[in-house]
């Protein structure tokens, strides 16, 4: 099941050519549509705050937490697919734009994220993947899955990885979005060289936080803004976890997307939460990485079609998986018989 081929075994150049075509039009729908969730969310919590008794208050605050977190998991994705230049077409959109409306939001970077994720797919499953960490310990038992889904929903891992970001930030630890720890040289530091480097990395994230802050209390409802670092802290690490369980854990070590990698099944629930931009089909996605995300479900759809992939499991399907302590990969047996694997992109 290790052997290379190319991916004009599964699909003829001019289709090839088809499926990597980005689109500056749907980048901008699927940026705009994105703000304009997180936008329409706030409103909401604005217009109907002062007519609800204290107990729908805080049944509103939940909702409008788990959408709000959906919608920074989207917010990533989009930075994940302009570091593969596929959101959009014009290369400035996917440095720029998205660097400030999408990364910088939740405390990124469109540049050093590629950087790192590059090395994730040039290494996927292997020792050398630097996300290995992230899907690391799978499968597991139901209750060590429910004890990491706990500590995420309490802030515990919301703490961990902010305190990690301020000290990559500034410059103490080397940048990931994985669970490693890797210090840096302190020799010869100055205690003022820690904060400056602090700011000069952070100060973009800084300065769109504070612009939102800035809207939503010219909109007269400051308070509201709390519920975006609420929403980072608690339900955004959660959706990252099922997210990255549901693309490699428990999947074969090899050089090939079709076993080291899943795709899984999303419905609106899923889309709304853990599965925004059609990250689902990650499969796919490892395949081509050129491939935009507009266009991942009719490559499914193909390699469906010619036989190449099972239908996928659904994200509960997988949890469930993940937590029987032993999981068959559900490729290996399908593609047994085929003796095919991919050349990644």
């Amino acid at each position: 099941m290790n052997t290379r081929v190319s991916v004009t075994e599964l699909f003829s150049r001019d289709e090839i050519r088809e499926l990597t075509q980005p689109s500056d039009i749907h980048g901008i729908w699927a940026v705009g549509s994105t703000w304009a969730v997180i936008g329409a969310t706030f409103a909401g919590l604005a217009l109907s705050w002062s007519y609800l008794p204290w107990w729908g208050k805080l049944l509103i605050c939940i909702v409008a937490i788990a959408i709000l977190a959906g919608r920074q998991l989207a917010l990533a994705i989009l930075m994940h697919d302009a570091s593969h230049n596929s959101l959009f077409k014009t290369k400035w959109l996917n440095d720029n734009l998205v660097d400030w409306l999408c990364a910088r939001p939740i405390w990124n970077d469109v540049h050093k994220y590629r950087a790192h994720h590059m090395r994730h797919h040039a290494k996927t499953s292997t020792p050398e993947d630097p996300d290995m960490s992230l899907v690391a310990g799978f499968p597991t038992t139901k209750k060590s899955i429910a004890r990491k889904f706990i500590r995420d929903l309490t802030g515990i891992t919301g703490l961990k990885f902010t305190i990690g970001r301020i000290l990559m930030d500034a410059e103490v630890m080397k940048w990931t979005v994985a669970n490693d720890v890797t210090w840096l040289p302190r020799e010869d530091r100055k205690w003022y060289d820690y904060p400056a480097k602090f700011f000069k990395n952070s100060s973009k994230a800084i300065a769109v936080n504070v612009a939102m802050f800035g809207v939503l209390s010219a909109a007269g409802h400051p308070k509201l803004y709390l519920l975006w670092p609420l929403a980072y802290m608690t339900a955004f690490p959660l959706f990252i976890r099922i997210r990255s369980m549901a693309e490699h854990a428990g999947m074969q070590t090899s050089n090939s997307a079709l076993t080291n990698t899943r795709t899984t099944k999303a419905g609106w629930i899923a889309r709304t939460f853990v599965a925004p931009i059609r990250v689902n089909y990650h499969m796919e996605h490892h395949l081509m990485a050129a491939v935009p995300y507009f266009r991942l479900p009719q490559m499914h759809q193909m390699l469906r079609e010619r036989g190449f992939v099972p239908e996928p499991p659904t994200y509960f399907q997988v949890i469930d998986l993940l937590s029987q302590g032993q999981i068959p990969n559900e490729n290996v047996e399908y593609l047994d018989d085929r003796k095919v694997t991919t050349q990644e992109q």
